[in-house]
C-alpha cells in the first residue's frame, strides 16, 4: 500500500483526498516530502497511492483510537475535515487526540473572519475549534481563506447548460481564492519554520462583484456567461431542490449574507508572503478549468 519514501513521514494530512488535500498532497509528493494521509476508506487511496512518498492510512473523525493510531509518529498535522454538520465535533476529537499524541504543529485549515460571535455558522466553529487548538498549547498556524474560485464549479451545470450562474450577492465584491494557492501556503507552512502562531488571511489578488467574474468566465470559456442575482429565499430553495442538506442551504445562505455586506472585499499580500509568488487571478482559473465548465 505505501509507496518507498527515504525517511518515515511525520506529517499528517487529513481531508487528503478533497480538493485542498489533493492540492496540497500533490506539491508535498513533488517537492519530496514524505507525508502520511489519513482517509476514511483505502477504497478512495488509488491517486494517494500514486504519488511518491505518500503513506495512506484509514482513519474515521468519529473513530478516536483510528485518530490515535494515524498520529503516532507524527510531529505535524494539517487539519481539514468535509463539510458536515459534524465538523466541529470531529475537529475538537482530533485536537484532543493530536493533545495526546505530542503533535509539535497543527496547520488548520479555517475561515476568513472565523468568530465565535459572527452570524454565519460555519465562521463559529471554526473559531471553536481554532479556541481548542490555542487552549491545547499546541503550536498552531491558522489559514483562512476567503471563497474558493473553484466554488464556482457547483454551478457548472448551469454555466455548461444556460450560460447563467445564480447567487444573492448584488454588487458585493469578493477577494476570492483559487484553492492551489491555499494548497501552497498549507505545505509551506508544513515544511518551513516560522509560521507557528501566525494566522493568514489567504485571499486572490482582486476583489470581483459576480458580474465582473461572469465577464470573466465569458473571456476564460469563450462564450457569453451571465449572472443572476436572487432574492436569499430563491437561492435556498434551488439549494434544496438540489439535495444540500437543510443544515448546509441554512448555512450557505449565512455565508452569502455575509459577502452581501462587502465583508468579505478585502485583499491580503499573505500568498505571496508565505510563497514568493502571487496569487493566482481569477481570469487564471477561468483559463485553467475552461474543460471543466464545457
Amino acid at each position: 500500500m505505501d509507496t518507498t519514501v527515504n525517511s518515515a513521514p511525520t506529517i499528517l494530512i487529513t481531508g487528503a483526498t478533497g480538493a485542498i488535500g489533493t492540492e496540497l498532497t500533490k506539491t508535498l509528493s513533488a517537492q519530496g516530502t514524505p507525508f502520511r494521509a489519513m482517509i476514511r476508506s483505502l477504497k478512495d487511496a488509488h491517486t494517494l497511492i500514486a504519488l511518491e512518498g505518500a503513506e495512506v492510512v484509514e482513519g474515521d473523525f468519529n473513530n478516536p483510537a483510528t485518530i490515535a493510531q494515524a498520529l503516532t509518529g507524527i510531529d505535524q498535522a494539517f487539519l481539514l475535515t468535509n463539510s458536515s454538520d459534524q465538523a466541529e465535533a470531529q475537529q475538537l476529537t482530533f485536537v484532543a487526540e493530536a493533545k495526546r499524541a505530542g503533535i509539535r504543529h497543527i496547520v488548520k485549515l479555517s475561515q476568513l473572519a472565523a468568530s465565535i460571535d459572527s452570524p454565519v455558522r460555519f465562521l463559529r466553529y471554526h473559531a471553536i475549534v481554532e479556541q481548542a487548538i490555542r487552549e491545547s498549547d499546541i503550536p498552531f498556524t491558522f489559514l483562512r481563506p476567503n471563497l474558493f474560485m473553484q466554488g464556482l464549479l457547483g454551478f457548472r451545470d448551469s454555466i455548461a447548460s444556460q450560460g447563467k450562474f445564480f447567487a444573492t450577492i448584488g454588487d458585493a465584491k469578493i477577494s476570492l481564492i483559487d484553492i492551489r494557492d491555499i494548497g501552497a501556503v498549507a505545505a509551506k507552512a508544513l515544511t518551513e519554520s516560522g509560521h507557528e502562531g501566525q494566522i493568514y488571511t489567504l485571499t486572490g489578488p482582486q476583489a470581483l462583484t459576480h458580474v465582473e467574474m461572469a465577464d470573466s468566465l465569458s473571456a476564460g470559456l469563450g462564450k457569453p456567461v451571465t449572472f443572476i442575482d436572487i432574492p436569499s429565499d430563491a437561492m435556498r430553495e434551488a439549494l434544496l431542490g438540489a439535495g444540500f442538506p437543510v443544515w448546509q442551504a441554512d448555512g450557505l445562505i449565512e455565508d452569502y449574507a455575509h459577502y452581501s455586506r462587502n465583508e468579505a472585499a478585502a485583499v491580503t499580500s499573505d500568498v505571496q508572503d508565505v510563497t514568493g509568488k502571487p496569487p493566482r487571478t481569477f481570469a487564471d482559473f477561468a483559463r485553467d478549468y475552461a474543460p471543466a465548465f464545457a
